[in-house]
């Protein structure tokens, strides 16, 4: 039996849109959104009818009818408390996505709610899979040295996985089977140690090595200095630490094959903060590798900066003493949403259902959708 699946993926100032027949993807579209257009909106789900009006216009360029899906995948937000895997978009996990006390503000919250509001009338699931949010975090591994700061992983689960089943695959062996340390090369960079098909431990990209965009762990007592300087305000500071930070800070641009173009031009302050970065990205994975007590099966590097030989071949330099290294480079959302949403529905995975975990009063969501999307 065949399937046909839509994918959502909206971003901060973008929406992704995919069909899949199988594992072949027939149909895609990046719709990018200004500032102007999201900034009307106060809060993330107030975007709903503007998504959901996207998602039209894509179904009419595709001439693809609602009725023609089989599930529809979005991708998973920022609630806490999700574990690896896919999940149904029920009421609860509607809500939590919703709120704030639920779940971390984030466009990525509103995959699942248009999932879930495209399919109500269809009789079809919406699922999300691979949340931000999402691990299996040892006891051991929340502990912080600040009992009111609980550790929470947040790392690019959805590529990072998928390329860590990808390689499993191409070995002929189960994923479950295998110990892996997996690094997301990106605007952000995070590390996570996956151990029995479990995401056990990570390194996010505000906690560890920094980045191209990401100022990553910095030394505690400098940075509540700066805080309270008087010099920046709240948002300056996160914007130092997520988005003007790391490379960019450095040497104005994020961009990798600008830098390396410089350091070959004879940059060596370009060529430090490179070398630096690649230094901190090998400390991160060397510091993971202590969890899995030296028995790692592979690295893998992934993520768009992965294509990067330069940075890649830097990285290597230092850790392939722990395990060989296996470069994935790219971003394989689309893919890893679908394929995913696939194995759900053709009974390989059982998709896990989310529930509020206290007793709260939940509102019947309810949302505009064009009218002839009624069937």
């Amino acid at each position: 039996m065949g399937y046909k699946l839509l994918i959502i993926n909206p971003g901060s100032t973008s929406t992704k849109l995919a069909i899949y027949e199988d594992e072949k993807r027939v149909f895609q579209e990046n719709y990018e959104h200004s500032q102007e257009e999201i900034k009307r909106f106060e809060r993330i789900p107030d975007q709903i009818p503007f998504r959901m009006e996207v998602i039209h216009r894509f179904l009419k360029q595709a001439q693809v009818h609602p009725t023609e899906f089989s599930a529809v995948v979005g991708r998973g937000g920022l609630v806490f408390g999700l574990q690896t895997g896919g999940y149904l978009v029920n009421e609860d996990l509607f809500y939590a996505l919703e709120h704030d006390h639920l779940s971390s503000p984030h466009a990525s919250n509103l995959g699942g709610m248009l999932g879930k509001l495209f399919v109500d009338s269809l009789g079809i699931p919406a699922y999300i899979y691979d949340a931000v949010t999402s691990s299996e975090l040892q006891p051991v591994a929340k502990v912080t040295g600040f009992p009111k700061i609980i550790r929470q992983s947040f790392c690019h689960v959805l590529n990072s996985r998928a390329m860590a089943i990808k390689y499993a695959r191409e070995k002929g062996v189960p994923y479950e089977s295998l110990k892996l340390l997996v690094v997301h090369l990106g605007g952000g960079v995070s590390a996570s140690v996956h151990c029995e098909g479990k995401i056990i431990d990570s390194l996010g990209d505000d906690d560890g090595q920094f980045s191209p965009e990401r100022s990553g762990s910095v030394p505690s007592l400098q940075l509540v200095q700066l805080c309270y300087s008087g010099d920046y305000t709240r948002e300056d500071m996160k914007k130092m630490v997520r988005g003007k930070g790391g490379m960019y800070a450095h040497l104005g641009t994020s961009d990798c094959r600008v830098i390396e173009e410089r350091i070959r031009n004879g940059d060596e302050t370009a060529r430090l903060v490179f070398h630096a970065q690649a230094y901190q990205i090998a400390k991160a994975v060397g510091l993971l590798s202590i969890v899995l007590k030296g028995e790692t099966d592979a690295i893998i590097l992934t993520g768009g900066v992965a294509y990067s030989k330069m940075l890649t071949d830097m990285v290597k330099e230092y850790v392939s003493f722990i395990a060989p290294v296996v470069i994935m480079p790219g971003e394989n959302e689309m893919d890893a949403l679908a394929f995913g949403g696939l194995r759900i529905l053709r009974g390989k995975e059982e998709a896990k259902i989310y529930r509020v975990p206290t007793v709260q009063k939940k509102q019947k969501y309810g949302f505009w959708r064009p009218a002839d999307w009624d069937i």
